[in-house]
């Protein structure tokens, strides 16, 4: 999404997203790509929205909000999806948040891709924390073409990971420890 795409979402957000939740209700619509967030991965899109605070309590806020229009947003996400397959996460925060650990905000995604099965196999979720250097790792692998995302970048290095030889060793000695316990 290149500078002029980027800016004419944004205004556009902005105005259906006033018209929407009422005159006021936003200050600001920002389009952030890969860079701009460690969680948007290389060719997403974040929209970060940011309301006018109704009460002294963000928490009570955006509670508010979300539970007066639960529906509206559901459209939102769906027209985002619509918009461009890109945009991948929709965030709702209060102006002069910095975006620490533990502040209100109401972050959902866009378009959630099934992966409950992929290619045949059932897959569990999992959340892991990175530090910035493997998080960069992912990232050269989604730039190099060899993953898709971030998730598909673990699945294939554990896959790796398994087709070694030391590792069907180290799962054999696993199986064998667990018969010693069993006999103690």
């Amino acid at each position: 999404m290149d500078q002029e795409e980027k800016d004419g979402l944004e205004r556009e957000a902005e105005e259906k997203l006033n018209q929407q939740f009422g005159a006021g209700t936003v200050q600001r619509v920002e389009v952030l790509r890969h860079g701009d967030e460690p969680v948007i991965e290389p060719g997403e899109v974040m929209i970060r929205v940011t309301l006018t605070p109704t009460g002294e309590d963000p928490e009570d806020t955006l509670h508010t909000f979300e539970k007066a229009h639960r529906a509206a947003i559901e459209e939102l996400r769906e027209a985002f999806a619509r918009r461009s397959p890109a945009i991948r996460r929709v965030e709702f925060r209060l102006p002069g948040q910095p975006g620490k650990r533990g502040d209100p905000v109401l972050s959902m995604s866009v378009s959630p891709p099934d992966r409950t099965v992929t290619g045949g196999r059932s897959l569990t979720p999992v959340m892991a924390r990175l530090d910035p250097g493997d998080v960069e790792v992912l990232d050269v692998l989604i730039a190099a073409g060899i993953v898709s995302n971030r998730a598909d970048g673990v699945r294939w290095a554990l896959t790796r990971i398994r087709e070694r030889p030391a590792y069907t060793q180290l799962r054999d000695h696993i199986g064998k420890i667990d018969e010693l316990k069993a006999q103690l």
